[in-house]
């Protein structure tokens, strides 16, 4: 069997008393497409930040293509240091679109698209214009590149930000409700491009209440509640043939999503 792209083993995360993740096991094989449901304050969107260290799991391990992330701190594998280097490693290969677009107001769209290949990946200019510029076809917003951040819709800025992420050519893909901040009919365009990208065959991960999106778009659908993962499998049986009372009575108030 091959080794999975990510393997998390009693992932936990702590914000004061507040324990947000309860000790998560879950594996995600190369190419594989994840959409996590659950209500607010669930822990999905620390979920996805623990994947790319943007929050420090509490305990807990996680690895990639078989490398466990950070060293045992006093020998306890459950407790780990991450060096700095290693993050900014793991955060190369692991990118994230967030719920918030997160564009530099003063830059434009191609400069947007660039930032990350010249200040991390060192990139020569003319080289990360052309991968932008690319990224940015793909999206739909060649001609939009010597435009603002201000003067395009949420859905377009929303673009702008997948085309920044796939600029850094990352392994992994983390959506973190990309949809969330988008007037409704804004929300089809971004989903059109992600559903675009799986088709590539990308290895993704994506946090939504687009159930609709979920049942078509995943071949694993996560129902996370209070920091633990309740119920996991195809979209059928979590969509349509939940086992658990918990997840029936969270799709109960899905009354006008469609497969």
């Amino acid at each position: 069997m091959s080794t999975p792209i990510i393997r998390v083993s009693n992932l936990q995360k702590q914000f004061g008393e507040l324990q947000v993740l309860r000790g998560i096991d879950f594996t995600v094989e190369a190419g594989e497409r994840v959409a996590i449901i659950g209500g607010s304050g669930s822990g999905k969107s620390t979920f996805l930040r623990c994947l790319n260290f943007m929050e420090t799991p509490t305990a807990g391990t996680i690895e990639l293509d078989g490398k466990p992330l950070g060293r045992p701190v006093n020998g306890d594998p459950n407790e780990r240091r991450y060096p700095e280097s290693e993050l900014c490693a793991v955060r190369e290969r692991v990118g994230m679109v967030f719920q918030q677009f997160n564009l530099f107001p003063h830059m434009t769209v191609i400069e947007n698209a660039m930032e990350g290949l010249l200040t991390v990946k060192k990139m020569k200019k003319a080289e990360a214009r052309d991968r932008a510029l690319n990224e940015l076809q793909k999206v739909g917003l060649a001609e939009k590149i010597n435009v603002y951040p201000g003067r395009l819709s949420g859905g377009q800025q929303q673009r702008v930000a997948i085309a920044r992420a796939l600029a850094m050519a990352p392994e992994i893909l983390l959506f973190d409700e990309p949809t969330s901040s988008l007037d409704p009919e804004l929300v089809g365009e971004v989903l059109r491009v992600i559903r675009s990208l799986a088709d590539e065959g990308r290895t993704m991960l994506l946090v939504t209440h687009e159930l609709g999106f979920a049942y078509h778009y995943a071949t694993k659908v996560i129902f996370l509640a209070d920091g633990l993962f309740h119920e996991v499998g195809t979209p059928e049986e979590v969509l349509k043939q939940p086992k658990q009372e918990r997840t029936r009575a969270f799709l109960s108030r899905f009354s006008e999503f469609s497969f």
